[in-house]
């Protein structure tokens, strides 16, 4: 997909930016330097030091794209930032191997957190109107502050510094909502094994089977029990 890119200083959120001052018609990206109000999913905020980090937000307009498949941009959008951020790192390192998506679509290192992505939709009867991607990545910023349980960046996993506007590029040029369904569960994080998640009725361990088309996530626990979770309907334990 092409996007119309533009680069600010500041702002309180690139979401209500592109919200405010988006075109009705045009595909478009903007970056910033710094944000003073970063969300995450919920009442959760985004730490992120000004000038280190990767802020941007998408705007879409996938017209033809059904309700109920909405979760093809969840899907795209993952897949294309660990796709530009293998590339980046899998010439020098090997620590592209340690890349995954929690679903449904937070960034992983390992078992810290790189990247986190907030999508707010809005439909037009079965059909997707517009969608408001925001993404923040990690990726010169060399301390974490806040409470946040397990934050990591580029910087801290290499050692090296990145050029914040080619990974920009690169996860623009690696997006599209052709996205093969396929691919993205191969990139989950926890796709094999068991692990500790928590739902409304306590603690199991359980193992992935699947995400759904629709988003859904099922697991399977040590009894052979399937699961089934629309999102935050179950947590993951980390250790």
């Amino acid at each position: 997909m092409t996007f119309d890119i533009t680069h600010i200083d500041e702002t309180d959120s690139t979401n209500r930016w592109l919200r405010e001052h988006a075109d009705t018609e045009r595909d478009q990206l903007v970056w910033a330097d710094y944000q003073s109000a970063g969300r995450g999913c919920g009442s959760n905020t985004w730490e992120s030091e000004r000038g280190k980090n990767l802020l941007f937000s998408l705007l879409l307009h996938p017209h033809e794209l059904k309700a109920n498949e909405q979760f093809h941009i969840s899907m795209a959008i993952s897949a294309a930032i660990v796709k530009a951020l293998t590339s980046l790192l899998s010439p020098l390192t090997s620590h592209h191997s340690a890349l995954s998506i929690k679903w449904p679509n937070d960034i992983y290192w390992q078992d810290r957190k790189l990247g986190g992505i907030l999508i707010e939709n809005r439909l037009a009867g079965a059909f997707v109107r517009d969608s408001i991607i925001g993404v923040g990545l990690n990726v010169n910023q060399a301390q974490f502050i806040s409470d946040a349980p397990n934050p990591v960046s580029l910087c801290q996993i290499t050692g090296h510094e990145y050029d914040r506007e080619q990974l920009l590029l690169s996860v623009a040029g690696h997006f599209s909502l052709d996205v093969d369904a396929e691919e993205y569960r191969s990139l989950l994080y926890r796709r094999q094994g068991f692990h500790a998640y928590r739902d409304a009725e306590g603690d199991f361990e359980a193992e992935l089977v699947t995400v759904e088309d629709d988003g859904h996530l099922l697991l399977r626990d040590r009894n052979g029990q399937q699961r089934r979770y629309a999102f935050k309907e179950v947590q993951f334990i980390l250790s």
